[in-house]
């Protein structure tokens, strides 16, 4: 195993504050052995370790309940809050610093279109909301609970409600300022 792999982890550990016990920390040991697995030049060894991964991948799915497939790029400081419930696309893609909890689905809207969100830095997604089709959540962005986000959210806002209805984070006092001055 290379450095990265190692400092990869040691970051994730760091993230659950130390707590090896958290079931999204053996997710996320799970997914970074599946990443590294592709570094491996010598294909039969590769094989081993393919094997070897998605043994552990289905394992960590029973356990607790987390698919995170190591085909989605997530940034450093991501975070599986509560476990439980949560499935998320291989072709879905997270930022810096997302926290995720239990019950959240990111993924395809349609079978027949294999594009799933991407998720900026700094975003906050509630227990049970969906998130799916091939759109933009933009940093700094929170996700109710239970919502379900069908279009792109822009950067600084809040998604709340079935279907999501996205609201600023900037109070309403600035926004009518920003007009005033605008015009």
């Amino acid at each position: 195993m290379n450095d990265a792999f190692f400092k990869n982890l040691k970051a994730d550990l760091n993230t659950y504050q130390g707590d090896w016990t958290q079931q999204g920390f053996w997710a996320m040991t799970v997914y970074r052995f599946g990443r590294w697995r592709y570094t491996v030049r010598f294909t039969p060894l590769r094989k081993v370790y393919s094997f070897l991964y998605k043994f552990s991948y289905k394992v960590a799915q029973i356990l607790t309940g987390i698919e995170l497939p190591c085909e989605a790029p997530v940034g450093p400081g991501f975070r599986i809050d509560h476990f439980g419930g949560i499935v998320i696309s291989g072709y879905a893609q997270f930022g810096s610093n997302c926290i995720i909890r239990n019950g959240v689905t990111i993924g395809l809207k349609n079978i027949d279109t294999p594009r799933a969100p991407k998720i900026g830095n700094n975003v906050n997604i509630g227990a049970g909301a969906k998130i799916l089709g091939d759109i933009t959540i933009g940093d700094n962005v929170d996700i109710g609970a239970n919502a379900v986000v069908l279009q792109s959210v822009p950067a600084n806002s809040i998604a709340v409600g079935i279907p999501a209805r996205i609201i600023s984070k900037q109070p309403q006092t600035v926004t009518i300022l920003q007009e005033a001055i605008n015009q």
